[in-house]
């Protein structure tokens, strides 16, 4: 199986966008926090986040994303269970999602994106966050406009939290990596 370092070197020779790079660290960074809850293979999850949208900087359309990305990956040897949780992660592509591996990245893909967006107006980024904070601007529905609130919804119930909970956990894990994700507070 290929190692975390590999699918590290896959993600940037495949994303070069500094916001793609950073969404994928954030999903990565809500994955090892549930997969560390769950007490899952931490390393298997990681990946899986970081590279759950690594074709899309070139294929970005849905006849094409996550498809290719998957290709790759099955080629390249990646477990099953990973390209099977990067299939499903997309909703149009129908795949089921049966496993807690991809059950947990179709919940968090999401609301990492929306709460990155969050801290983005927030003058001390992620630091101090509250689940508050998010679900004020869950109600706004012009903030973050392009992010499907019922799919939040939908990967929270799939997984079982309420959803108060589910972002909860998910600011938690994104704050552990707050630097890397170039969401800690300025000095």
């Amino acid at each position: 199986m290929p190692t975390y370092d590999d699918a590290l070197t896959l993600f940037h020779a495949w994303t070069k966008d500094d916001g793609l790079r950073r969404h994928g660290y954030a999903v990565e960074a809500a994955m090892a926090a549930y997969a560390q809850r769950f007490a899952q293979d931490e390393a298997l999850w990681r990946m899986t986040g970081l590279l759950h949208d690594m074709d899309y900087e070139r294929h970005p359309d849905p006849e094409e994303h996550p498809y290719v990305g998957v290709q790759t990956l099955r080629a390249q040897g990646y477990p099953p269970d990973l390209c099977d949780a990067i299939l499903a992660h997309a909703p149009y592509t129908e795949a089921p999602r049966e496993t807690l591996l991809a059950k947990t990245l179709f919940a968090v893909d999401e609301l990492a994106g929306f709460i990155t967006a969050v801290a983005l107006v927030r003058p001390t980024r992620l630091e101090g966050m509250k689940v508050k904070s998010v679900t004020k601007k869950l109600k706004d529905k012009r903030f973050a406009a392009g992010v499907d609130r019922e799919h939040l919804r939908a990967g929270a119930k799939a997984l079982g939290p309420p959803l108060k909970v589910h972002i909860e956990r998910v600011i938690a894990g994104m704050q552990a990596e707050a630097d890397r994700l170039g969401l800690a507070a300025p000095a």
